[in-house]
């Protein structure tokens, strides 16, 4: 689920978190690209969550979009703080505390029934129809992919079987493994740790801008899937490039 959070506490964690003082790759982009070798994935550049959302307004009709806005916001928020206090729990948690906490917020009746039935939603999701012609042809190019963020391996094990994704992905890389989230560096570190690469030969695909931010701020050859059309955050770094669809990214690694 893609958040854009509260704009003040938004800058406070991601910059703490992405730890700014950190390494930053000053390459001009144009020194790096004809190196990419792989592609680390954000979750929901290949996964649709659209589905919940409808999910939330069927259980809730005329709510579910109030309900959903404060739960992403909060679900994200909760990443942040978790990591920062060095208080982990896996991302299953981290979601369900915040459908309940928003469902709190906003005044919408959440029975244990209502909110398992939300939260089982998410195996059930697909990728985006784009999705499996640009991995196949990216694959037949030669670019090893795996996902590369929050949700426990699981979740993307059904996305891969949901939508016959299979072969086409190297083993997932959740932040379970180092217990920290993105945009903490350990989180960004597993891509050039499993991939064996350099951080320039590793492109990040993020679908949320703050996660395009901190890839960036990494090292990682950075694109922006931006399918809702948003601007970029305002904290001193920007993506390499950034598009509307995965035929982008295509020609984003491959130009």
């Amino acid at each position: 689920m893609t958040a854009q959070p509260s704009p003040a506490l938004s800058r406070r964690l991601l910059l703490a978190a992405a730890g700014l003082a950190a390494s930053t790759n000053r390459r001009a982009f144009g020194q790096t690209r004809k190196s990419i070798k792989a592609i680390a994935f954000d979750g929901f550049v290949i996964i649709d969550p659209r589905p919940v959302a409808s999910r939330a307004e069927e259980l809730f009709p005329g709510r579910g979009s109030a309900l959903m806005t404060a739960w992403r916001v909060r679900q994200f928020e909760y990443t942040w703080l978790r990591t920062l206090a060095r208080r982990y729990v896996d991302f299953r948690q981290v979601t369900q505390d915040a459908l309940t906490f928003a469902a709190k917020a906003t005044d919408v009746p959440l029975d244990a029934d209502k909110r398992e039935r939300l939260m089982r939603t998410f195996s059930e999701l697909k990728a985006w129809p784009d999705v499996a012609p640009a991995l196949r042809d990216l694959k037949a190019r030669g670019l090893r992919m795996a996902f590369l963020a929050n949700p426990p391996t699981q979740m993307f094990d059904a996305v891969v079987r949901n939508s016959q994704l299979e072969g086409l992905l190297e083993p997932h890389l959740s932040t379970d493994r180092v217990q920290a989230y993105k945009p903490d560096p350990r989180a960004y570190q597993m891509g050039v740790d499993a991939f064996g690469l350099a951080r320039k030969e590793i492109a990040f695909a993020a679908s949320a801008s703050w996660d395009a931010a901190g890839a960036k701020i990494f090292g990682y050859p950075t694109f922006w899937l931006d399918r809702a059309g948003l601007p970029d955050e305002e904290l001193g770094v920007l993506p390499d490039a950034k598009g509307s669809d995965m035929a982008a990214l295509v020609a984003f690694v491959s130009s």
